[in-house]
């Protein structure tokens, strides 16, 4: 009996289908057209490695280059992690009403493998996480690769971003397996009060809702603005928190992050969720061998270089921040708002003060094209009408694309 001709077909799936990260998508792919007569400037990914200005302390290659020449970090590293950076970590984080021990820390390939750790071991296809709106777009990204729902609760942009708390009760189902927080704010750069985060966690007590805390930015905050980790103001929630090295050390591309369980209850332990994070751990066979080796020194919170590094650091983020609100508040149609911390700044638009500018969408591409100055709109971040910069750049190049904003506002304006 002849066999039927076969005919090929082959197609992506359904998950590669639902990735889609639109920050990537714009920087990547985007097809926008600088000015060719003007060198671009852009202000639009929050890698601080961009311009060269920001760049790690020689203390930090050093070690990573002395343990390179050791070739004792070579191999594959535990999938958890090494166990000397496993407690590194849980003595960094660890706060004195959260105290971790390696056990608690799961080492993961940057913040963003800690991310797709903590929804994947906590929600299944079809259940639902509620994330902030204006907020971070890979949450939703990497939700939907999982078929998992997503609803976005609102920040109030008009009361510094806070949690619209009744916004966030009405969202929660049966479906609901787990609240994301994330504190200090990207793309807001707002870092939340003491009273606002208990706020926050009375919810998940009274919904019985774990908490994932993405505090990624943690060591940025500015003046007397003061960062709370979750986990040190609750005994009744259980959270999972986000760290890593990629901001506070200006090395994303060293791809180190954790997850660190803080398990109230034996919550997380009584659902299998540990067991859970380590299966998982498994697939992608653990982080950086050797960005692993020098976390012992890099996070010692007694070695004052560091510290005072990471201090000169922030002081120099700040002093960009205020540049940009300083400038930017002359600027015709746009009204910044205040960073507390990250390296983030969101300038929301006047539309109606321009002859030729419908939306942010419009106005970061007309930019684009007269000024070459690369900004994000506020519509990748569900803000409209406003724009997210980065402000890791040299002073003399922010000054640059801020004096070309300036001139750009000043063209569009309403006769």
């Amino acid at each position: 009996m002849e066999t039927p001709q076969r005919k090929w077909n082959v197609e992506s799936s359904s998950s590669s289908k639902n990735a889609v990260n639109p920050i990537r998508r714009i920087v990547d792919k985007g097809g926008f057209k600088p000015n060719p007569n003007k060198s671009t400037i852009s202000l639009s990914i929050g890698d601080p490695c961009v311009f060269g200005n920001l760049n790690i302390l020689d203390y930090a290659n050093d070690l990573l280059i002395e343990n390179i020449k050791s070739c004792k970090f070579n191999g594959y590293p535990p999938s958890t992690g090494y166990e000397f950076a496993r407690e590194a970590v849980a003595k960094y984080v660890e706060t004195p009403t959260s105290k971790l021990t390696s056990k608690d820390i799961i080492i993961a390939s940057g913040a963003s493998g800690a991310i797709e750790l903590a929804i994947g071991v906590l929600l299944n296809e079809g259940d639902n996480i509620l994330v902030p709106k204006p907020g971070f777009p890979l949450y939703e990204c990497t939700s939907k690769t999982k078929f998992i729902n997503v609803k976005h609760y609102n920040l109030l942009e008009k009361q510094d971003f806070k949690v619209d708390l009744e916004h966030l009760k009405s969202l929660i189902d049966d479906r609901t397996k787990a609240i994301l927080v994330n504190n200090p704010s990207n793309p807001c750069g707002i870092v939340y009060s003491k009273q606002h985060l208990l706020d926050i966690i009375e919810v998940a007590r009274e919904y019985c809702l774990p908490i994932i805390a993405d505090e990624i930015y943690c060591d940025l905050t500015f003046g007397e603005h003061k960062f709370y980790p979750m986990a040190s103001l609750t005994d009744k929630v259980p959270i999972l928190s986000i760290g890593g090295i990629a901001k506070r050390f200006l090395v994303p591309g060293w791809r180190l992050g954790w997850v660190a369980i803080h398990d109230r209850d034996n919550i997380f332990l009584n659902g299998r969720v540990i067991e859970g994070l380590v299966s998982l751990s498994q697939v992608v066979l653990g982080s950086n061998s050797l960005i692993q080796s020098i976390l012992p020194k890099l996070l010692d919170s007694q070695n004052t270089q560091v510290i005072e590094w990471c201090s000169k650091i922030t002081k120099t983020l700040e002093s960009h921040s205020k540049l940009t609100v300083d400038m930017l508040s002359k600027a015709h149609g746009l009204k910044p708002v205040h960073s507390s911390g990250t390296m983030y700044q969101m300038i929301e638009i006047d539309c109606s003060k321009y002859e030729d500018i419908a939306d942010d969408n419009e106005f970061v591409g007309k930019l684009l094209e007269e000024q070459s100055v690369f900004l994000l709109q506020g519509t990748v971040f569900s803000l409209p009408n406003f724009f997210r910069i980065v402000f890791c750049a040299p002073i003399e190049k922010l000054t640059e694309a801020y004096e070309r904003m300036i001139e750009f506002c000043e063209a569009h304006k309403k006769k």
